[in-house]
């Protein structure tokens, strides 16, 4: 085909839309589920119609293939476990009585039973449960959901392409099921495996399916070469097969390095491929390879995590020169819009002239759309789009509100000695000890308590002006005392106040610092029916006031017992934002970390011993490739050290992690400086302290012995063989007793049930160690 045809085929697809509806209509229906105030039929027509909207709206905007199976009730990958019957033995008695119910049970765990494990979804802000599987896994096709979802896009009249988690991707996302060797290897699962993507691939043609769309972004990771010969076996076998629809294999997130011409060999009849600056280098390499002759290239070339407006101009160009190395070109985001908001539109109090640089998902769409028709039937048929592109871009580029001349130069004047403490940890641990006298294994919770129904009603009354500002104070003042007293008759050794006037670990300071925006509707998932509304990274940044002294110092002044000041620190305030895509990111992190480290030294000043930066995000931005992972581990932990290392030696120092794999930065951790670090280890039975132990980390470390991401209730015994598990890994005088995470999500019995029983945990071990 010549390159004025493929332009001719181009069409417009994307990969997976949002799936909480304009007023995250699912998140209410799914927990209303839970509670018994909806019927599995209501949240089941629920599902079903925000699926047909968003079907309906991208085909009304142009889109020619709209993606099924992309839709959750909790997670996709979870949908492929259950889609290839890999349904832990735990969990089959409850699937099998009732696959809706089984199916959360698995998410979320119950009072008997432990849920799934939940990590983040390479370095996105998503958390998939990872599946578990061992030499005994039997693998079985279940492609309802997958061919009742594609029956019901087609019945629209739509041109629908169903999309799973490709086999490869599946496997080397797994870990060994519990009580499986530490060593298997789920990969050694795939010729068992691949028979059971023929029967559902064969279901979906049998259902209508023109194409298939196979996701395999761990391909753009470091791969072996077994791994990669794994590749190359999978697509050679399924490729052969007679009884199937045309497959879409998909990457996104970066390059695809050695793994692109395995992929551009394969007997597969298309690729989709990311060209955005995140995948730099996808364009030549494909060109090296020859390009796909004979095949479909879906052109991934608008950012479908970042919520800037894209460059079109510079798309058409890329696109330009991809028509020349594939059969067909067709124009698609960077990868699924389930990590942007829905609809820039529906924001009222942002800036008219700040609004025209964002694309949320459906503008996004309309980007995608415009290009297939620029690519197709040339850019003068796009005039006004450029045009209108154009003026955007400049628009923010020359904007004030962008640069901030202060903010820079100082920036600029930070020196290597900033970002050190000044005196090194045993001399500062010695201090710590005498100036905070603690128990043995001290007990502390990781900083939020549950955010109530009372709690949110307050925040919206004082925006609707219902009630003042003096009212609303007082509300948090009760809720603080509440909290303080009760972590005190618990017998919790370091506090905290508990949170309550925080509507989101980051957003609540996106809104104190200059350069963040925040939005009114800008909801992304983050895991089950946990969404956040990630600020916008405008413009430089800087703190113009204390953000959580006040708060902080009422709590102290309620107790004798020291109370955490709690801060979020810079890597994750870039991480859970939308951030700059107009400058570095390490310059931008410089920047929040001075404006923490103003905040710390406040802290510090107004009395409080110590204060907590949490750092979840550290290992969740770590780049895909172990090549970029020097340059970013260095920028990382200069800003967290910049934001701590102003303060006195016996102020102790905490940062906290939870939901990704740590083995793999322990020495970045051990880099942060920190005094005391708190991880999450309960679902992943302490296998942080162990890599800890491994590396010899010298500080003290809390790896959590409460997963707060489960209603249920983990017993004091249960907690104290987690403990005795991390003693075998961490000294006593070095070990922590704490959650996994916040405890914001959970509901206050629970909460008050499951620290009783972490306290009194604590307590039996602490008289083990004492023989007593």
């Amino acid at each position: 085909m010549t390159s004025k045809s493929a332009a001719a085929a181009a069409r417009a697809t994307v990969y997976g839309y949002p799936r909480q509806g304009p007023n995250r209509e699912l998140k209410k229906a799914i927990e209303g589920y839970w509670k018994g105030r909806v019927t599995a039929d209501a949240l089941r027509a629920t599902a079903a119609e925000l699926r047909r909207t968003n079907w309906q709206q991208l085909a009304d905007a142009g889109i020619h293939e709209v993606p099924t199976g992309d839709f959750s009730y909790y997670d996709h990958v979870l949908d492929t476990t259950v889609a290839l019957g890999a349904i832990p033995d735990r969990h089959r008695a409850a699937v099998e009585a009732d696959a809706l119910d089984g199916y959360f049970a698995m998410a979320r765990g119950t009072q008997d039973i432990a849920p799934l494990e939940m990590t983040k979804w390479f370095d996105t802000n998503y958390h998939y449960l990872v599946p578990e599987l061992g030499p005994g896994t039997v693998f079985t096709a279940d492609s309802g959901k997958q061919v009742t979802e594609l029956k019901e896009a087609l019945a629209l009249g739509l041109t629908a392409r169903p999309v799973l988690v490709g086999p490869v991707t599946y496997l080397l996302l797994a870990k060994p099921a519990p009580g499986v060797a530490a060593d298997f290897e789920p990969l050694t699962l795939l010729d068992r495996l691949l028979p059971v993507y023929a029967e559902i691939l064969a279901d979906l043609r049998a259902a209508g399916a023109e194409w298939v769309q196979l996701d395999e972004p761990a391909l753009v990771q470091d791969r072996t070469p077994a791994e990669l010969n794994a590749v190359a076996r999978a697509y050679r076998d399924l490729g052969a097969l007679t009884d199937r629809p045309k497959l879409l294999v998909a990457s996104y997130f970066d390059r695809l390095g050695d793994a692109l011409p395995v992929l551009a060999k394969a007997p597969v009849e298309g690729l989709a491929i990311d060209f955005t600056e995140s995948a730099a280098g996808n364009l030549e390499a494909l060109a090296a390879v020859g390009g796909l002759p004979g095949k479909r290239l879906v052109a991934g070339v608008v950012n479908g995590r970042n919520i800037w407006v894209n460059d079109l101009e510079k798309s058409l160009s890329t696109l330009a020169t991809l028509l020349g190395l594939a059969d067909r070109v067709d124009v698609a985001a960077s990868c699924s819009f389930l990590h942007v908001p829905l609809d820039a539109s529906a924001e009222r109090d942002i800036e008219p002239q700040i609004l025209r640089w964002l694309a949320f998902a459906r503008q996004k769409t309309a980007e995608v759309v415009a290009l297939a028709k620029g690519l197709a039937q040339g850019a003068d048929t796009i005039t006004a789009e450029l045009a209108a592109n154009r003026a955007d871009l400049a628009s923010r580029a020359g904007s004030p509100i962008t640069h901030d001349p202060a903010v820079r130069a100082r920036a600029a004047a930070v020196t290597e000695a900033d970002a050190r403490r000044s005196q090194p940890y045993a001399e500062r641990a010695a201090a710590q000890r005498v100036h905070l006298g603690l128990p043995l294994l001290p007990t502390t919770t990781i900083g939020s308590f549950p955010q109530t129904g009372e709690l949110r009603t307050a925040r919206a009354d004082l925006r609707a002006g219902r009630i003042d500002t003096a009212g609303y104070e007082e509300r948090i003042k009760a809720e603080i005392q509440e909290v303080i007293s009760f972590q005190e008759k618990t017998g919790i050794d370091v506090l905290v106040h508990g949170e309550p006037e925080r509507n989101d670990m980051v957003q609540y300071f996106a809104e104190q610092l200059t350069g963040y925006l925040a939005t009114q509707h800008g909801w992304v998932q983050s895991y089950g029916t946990r969404y956040v509304r990630p600020p916008i990274l405008v413009g430089d940044i800087s703190r113009p006031e204390p953000m959580t002294v006040r708060w902080t110092s009422y709590a102290q002044s309620l107790s004798d017992r020291p109370v955490k000041g709690m801060l979020t620190g810079p890597v994750t305030m870039l991480a859970w934002s939308f951030v700059r895509d107009d400058q570095p990111l390490g310059d931008t992190a410089r920047q929040v970390a001075l404006a923490l480290r103003d905040e710390v030294n406040d802290l510090e000043a107004a009395g409080t011993s110590v204060i907590q930066v949490d750092e979840p995000a550290l290992r969740e931005t770590l780049p895909l490739r172990s090549a970029d992972h020097p340059a970013y581990l260095a920028w990382a932990t200069e800003a967290f050290r910049l934001s701590t290392s102003g303060v006195r030696p016996d102020t102790q120092i905490h940062t906290h992690m939870c939901y990704a794999e740590f083995g793999d930065i322990v020495q970045a951790i051990d880099d942060l400086d920190a005094d005391v670090i708190s991880l999450e280890a309960a679902r992943s039975h302490m296998q942080v302290a162990r890599e800890l132990a491994a590396h010899g980390y010298p500080r003290e470390a809390g790896p959590g012995v409460y997963d707060i991401h489960s209603p249920r209730v983990p017993s004091a015994d249960e907690a104290a063989e987690l403990l005795r598990t991390g003693l075998r890994a961490i000294p006593a005088e070095r070990l922590w007793v704490n959650p996994d995470c916040g405890l914001k999500t959970r509901a206050w019995p629970e909460t008050r049930a499951s620290l009783e029983n972490l306290v009194a945990a604590a307590r039996t071990v602490r008289g083990e160690l004492s023989g007593s």
